[in-house]
């Protein structure tokens, strides 16, 4: 088991001016970290793949889709085109970052909503673009991770059942699931038993407590989470995800209203100990 941070605490864009955060989470004992997949190129993320190369850091990618041009699910063939193309760009950066896997709720335009659950067309579209993203990703030795996310920011995967019903439909090697706490949390009806329901699709891990806050200190079954994850054998990555008000456009995004801990550290330092410590008496 891997103990990653997202970086999207301090920045949707990491540049080597990140570098002495790079250097505080190493130094907590983090193996690696969640790196944003916005913006920028292929060279932009090699560069800091070098430099967490030699600061001795692994790392993973996340990305959303963000705009309604780029829709898998859209009816226009010209936004499922687009979507492709970007998951695409996002694969080349993964793949220049040093990266194996590019995470996210990549399935619809985030945040946009038709007024009803998916439909069976839809459901065939997203099939399509994630086939071949995913015949792209194996090429380049990267995995899409796709997350189901709660009701509030998208209808098309919300929980692990739909998640998982999904994937076995795509039954492509380079395209699978993960299991964010955050979600499970408002989502499922026994977030735990969720977990072994749905093993075959868990390849990533997000550590998220109930107010996006620092792990340990809210409601998230934390103790029962790593028991489970445990039992089906689980030996990946579990990356914390919090989220803070320190970029304006970002707590707007992610509905960060208030202060969730005393700053920064306290989230990667109490949330490390709090994975580390659970981990092993699990």
């Amino acid at each position: 088991m891997k103990i990653g941070f997202c970086m999207l605490l301090w920045t949707t864009h990491v540049t080597e001016k990140h570098r002495k955060i790079f250097e505080a989470l190493k130094a907590t004992g983090y193996d690696g970290v969640e790196i944003p997949v916005f913006e920028g190129t292929p060279d932009d993320f090699a560069r800091i793949g070098r430099l967490l190369d030699s600061i001795g850091l692994d790392r993973t990618a996340i990305t959303v889709i963000p705009t309604e041009d780029k829709n898998p699910v859209g009816k226009d063939a010209a936004q499922r085109q687009a979507a492709v193309d970007y998951l695409k760009y996002c694969v080349d950066c993964t793949e220049a970052l040093g990266a194996k896997q590019l995470a996210g709720p990549l399935h619809q335009t985030l945040g946009l909503f038709s007024g009803r659950g998916p439909t069976d067309q839809e459901r065939a579209r997203a099939r399509s673009v994630h086939r071949k993203a995913g015949d792209y990703a194996q090429k380049h030795g990267v995995k899409i991770v796709l997350e189901a996310i709660n009701r509030f920011e998208c209808y098309f995967a919300n929980t692990m059942h739909d998640l998982s019903a999904y994937l076995d439909q795509v039954d492509h090697p380079a395209v699978t699931g993960m299991y964010d706490t955050f979600h499970a949390n408002i989502e499922e009806t026994d977030p735990i038993a969720a977990i072994a329901k749905n093993k075959r699709h868990i390849s990533y891990v997000h550590i998220s407590e109930n107010d996006r806050g620092v792990p340990g200190r809210g409601h998230v079954p934390l103790a029962a989470t790593f028991k489970a994850l445990k039992k089906i054998r689980y030996d990946g990555w579990m990356t914390i995800e919090a989220f803070g008000r320190g970029l304006p456009e970002l707590a707007a995004a992610t509905r960060v209203w208030r202060d969730f801990s005393e700053g920064p550290e306290a989230v990667y330092r109490e949330g490390f100990k709090t994975i580390r410590n659970g981990w092993k008496k699990a």
